[in-house]
This record gives structure tokens, sequence and C-alpha cells, in this order.
């Protein structure tokens, strides 16, 4: 099976690592808007008109399904895609409300740190959602500055230190942080670290374990190669995939 990965610039790339670290598909086609980059500060009615424009694009590409990377088009402009389009899509938002559940230990008791984008967290998918697994505390909150943080390989250091303090010292600590942007993963430990030690749950890996339960990928390929497409600068999004590890 040969998969889409759309994303809104270069951060689906940790989404399209796992899938191809997996070995569940034959191919992936990564698309990322980085002309129009970032969709997290912009509104539903041009997410949506991004979003389609995706679309029309795999509806013509030689993939049997989509995955939608990012997480303000998965909460804004999902059904929209779908409606549209001539082969399945899917989304990261119920995949990762899935990996919370899946961790056994959810409760009223249980407190769940959001942090995504300003889209994102002003939908109130992701709180509707954990609210109906019966979580008791919940903090959504949007942390637009580790985009530009993770976008410069700032993975560790005082910037990303100050700017841990600055999101989260006014939190009381979490029990699990749903990373609910995909550039969030490449600093997933540090952030896990500044409470203690959390779980902290990842797109890209939820998303593989969504796939596994919901489709039927009964093969495993040794290699899956990657073609990379950008809306623009497509040689600058190849040297991040491979700065973060992805096989080109």
């Amino acid at each position: 099976m040969k998969v889409g990965v759309f994303d809104s610039g270069v951060g689906g790339l940790t989404v399209a690592k796992s899938l191809q670290q997996s070995g569940l598909f034959s191919e992936i086609t990564y698309f990322g808007d980085t002309a129009r980059v970032p969709y997290g500060n912009k509104d539903k009615a041009t997410v949506t008109r991004y979003a389609l424009e995706a679309v029309e694009f795999f509806n013509g590409a030689d993939v049997d399904c989509v995955v939608v990377a990012c997480n303000t088009v998965s909460v804004t402009a999902l059904e929209a895609m779908q409606q549209f389009s001539n082969k399945p899509v899917y989304g990261v938002l119920e995949p990762g409300v899935m990996a919370l559940q899946q961790l056994g230990t959810v409760s009223d008791n249980t407190r769940v740190l959001i942090i995504a984008t300003r889209s994102t967290i002003s939908s109130g998918a992701y709180q509707k959602r954990i609210e109906a697994l019966g979580v008791g505390h919940i903090d959504a909150i949007a942390t637009p500055l580790f985009v530009p943080i993770v976008e410069e390989a700032l993975f560790e250091g005082p910037i990303l230190q100050e700017t841990m303090r600055h999101y989260f010292s006014p939190l009381t600590k979490p029990d699990v942080v749903l990373l609910g942007c995909t550039h969030f993963p490449l600093i997933a430990e540090q952030i896990a670290q500044y409470f203690g030690g959390v779980a902290a749950i990842h797109s890209g890996e939820a998303m593989v374990a969504w796939l596994q339960q919901n489709l039927d990928l009964p093969l495993r390929f040794e290699q899956t190669p990657i073609r990379i497409l950008a809306s623009e600068n497509v040689e600058a999004v190849k040297r991040t995939a491979k700065h973060w590890g992805l096989s080109l």
C-alpha cells in the first residue's frame, strides 16, 4: 500500500518518519505546503481552502490513502477533505485520543496537558474527546513558540528551557502530555523531563498504531522510499528530512 502524507510545512516529517520506520507501506509521498506555513494562526475557512487544494493534488497522485499529519487541518478541515477525496483520508486526532486511552491509566484523577497551535486549541476538538474518556483534569494551551525553536534545531539548551518555563510554570504537573503539533515530538524528551518524567503522546507513533488497528496491512517492507514534494523550497524540506532522520 502506498500512502500520501500532507502537512502545512515540515512538521509532518515526524509522522512520515514513523510511517517509514513502521515498514507498513511500500512508498510514501509527502507534500508540505511550505509556501503558506504556518496554518496554526489562520482561520477555518482559509485552512479548509488550503486543505482542499491538497486533496486535488492527492486525487491525482499514485497513493492508496492520505494521512493528514497536521493537527490544525485534522481538527478543522478533515471532513471536507474526506468529502472531496477519491481515496481514504485519515487525520491525527482520533489516533492521538486512542493512544491516550490505551495507556490504561486514564481516570477522573488523570491530568492531561494538551499543547498545540492556537487553531488546534481553540477548536476544542481534543478537549471534547478527552473529556469523553472520563479524564478529570485537562489543561490545553497554545505553544506556538516551540515551532520556530524546532525548525531552528534548538532541541535543547537555554532558549528551549526558558520557553518551557514561560508556558509551563503556571501549570500543575500533568500525568500525560499530548503533543498536538507535529513539530513537538522532536522536543518530547525535554518536555517530559521538565515535568519530572511523564508520558508523551506522539502523533506519528499514534498514527502507526491506529492504522495497524483499523486497516488490513499484512505486508512488511524492508525499505519504504519517500518522495518529498513542497509548494516552495523543496530542497530545504529534503535537508530537514535528512536532519530529522528520514531515509531519502
